[in-house]
């Protein structure tokens, strides 16, 4: 049995009592703090992404089921589309807070990332497609297989990819504020 005291200090300390010893905060309050910003970006990221995925999954499918155009040519036209509406969302949402440096400097930067991003969703339907295909025409020559390559695998990597280079490269953290140079005072005396 615990003395009343002792009691006390431990129920002060859970409660927080003015005057009682302070936990420290719980893991997902550090996580937070330090993490915080990062997992703010990530979900902006996520949606500015997920439309844009919407837009690319819908037009690569109009344009291969009801217009006819090979998977390739279709897969590039619907990234470019969509990749236009993710810059524009994650410049002006996604990483607003961050510094603006030369705005055709970042707009060509986005895209040549992008396009690496564009060349490893082909690179992977390329590979299922054609590689694969020649090998397995019945399974990976499909619709399906076309969608799961594209947009599940290559769309992933791609999304890896480009969530690192833009935040890297692209909408640059602004730099550290200079401080002001302290001068002092030698001819003033006390």
């Amino acid at each position: 049995m615990q003395p009343a005291g002792r009691l006390g200090v431990v129920a002060a300390t859970m409660t927080g009592e003015p005057g009682s010893r302070q936990t420290r905060p719980g893991l997902a309050h550090a996580l937070v703090e330090r993490f915080g910003q990062l997992v703010r970006e990530m979900s902006k990221f996520a949606t500015v992404g997920g439309i844009a995925f919407l837009i690319d999954f819908a037009l690569f499918n109009y344009m291969t089921s009801v217009r006819g155009v090979e998977q390739v040519t279709a897969k590039t036209v619907s990234t470019v589309i969509a990749a236009t509406v993710a810059f524009v969302g994650n410049r002006f949402w996604t990483w607003r807070h961050r510094k603006r440096s030369n705005p055709a400097r970042e707009y060509a930067l986005f895209f040549f990332f992008n396009g690496v991003g564009l060349g490893i969703a082909v690179a992977c339907l390329a590979i299922s497609r054609y590689g694969l295909g020649s090998i397995w025409p019945e399974v990976f020559q499909t619709p399906l297989a076309d969608n799961i390559a594209s947009f599940i695998v290559g769309t992933g990597l791609g999304t890896l990819f480009r969530f690192w280079s833009y935040r890297r490269f692209v909408f640059v953290e602004a730099g550290t504020p200079a401080v002001p140079e302290v001068k002092h005072d030698r001819d003033h005396r006390a």
